[in-house]
């Protein structure tokens, strides 16, 4: 039986596990504080995702699915923060963490890449891609 790749639940096991590794967290100030943001970004992108798949336009896909990418970029941050200062003692997971946050930055690069490339004519006209995909976003 041939498996099909499901984003949607793939950014659910992702938001899962983000939330599990932050519930472990040093419960200190900073360990509270940092925890909460990576809760804010970490889960983000399965929301956003869910958006994009409802987009108006192809250039609001693109702008949801840009959103999914900063909230990962973020969401690494985080994560590196966290085995650097320690905020948990559990380094494995939160290098396994951090190993599918920039898997699934390559693959939302990619998306953009492709939406962009798809734009048709028509839609480039309101919409100026040099200056809305500077190459700097696609550096994983």
């Amino acid at each position: 039986m041939e498996r099909r790749f499901d984003l949607e639940d793939r950014l659910l096991d992702f938001a899962a596990e983000v939330v599990r590794f932050a519930e472990k967290i040093d419960r200190s100030m900073s360990g509270r504080h940092i925890a909460d943001q990576l809760m804010r970004a970490g889960t983000s992108p399965l929301f956003n995702h869910g958006e994009a798949e409802s987009a108006e336009s192809q250039r609001d896909f693109i702008h949801k699915i840009k959103l999914c990418l900063k909230e990962l970029r973020e969401t690494r941050r985080a994560i590196r923060l966290i085995l650097r200062v320690p905020l948990s003692k559990d380094a494995e997971k939160g290098e396994a963490l951090l190993d599918e946050t920039n898997q699934l930055i390559r693959i939302f690069v990619a998306s953009i890449r492709t939406a962009t490339g798809n734009l048709t004519k028509e839609d480039t006209s309101n919409y100026t891609v040099t200056s809305e995909l500077r190459c700097s976003e696609f550096d994983v």
